[in-house]
């Protein structure tokens, strides 16, 4: 008697699922650096010389905090 067992069609549903786990991680991602850049752009220069950033600074800080999202 034979067997035949196909493992690649048992893989899809997982590859799949991990598709839509990576656009959903991005999606947090950008709503995460999306806020940050907002909250951001709403100091005063003031504010910004106290915590000794300048404006240029605000992506890479957005970006670093997206980052961080999991």
């Amino acid at each position: 008697m034979a067997y035949f067992n196909d493992t690649i069609a048992s893989a899809q549903p997982r590859r799949i699922a991990a598709f839509f786990d990576a656009i959903a991680l991005k999606l947090r991602q950008r709503k995460v650096y999306n806020q940050s850049l907002n909250e951001l752009y709403t100091l005063t220069d003031r504010d910004l010389a106290d915590l000794g950033m300048c404006r240029g600074d605000f992506r890479r800080i957005a970006r670093e905090a997206a980052e961080q999202t999991t």
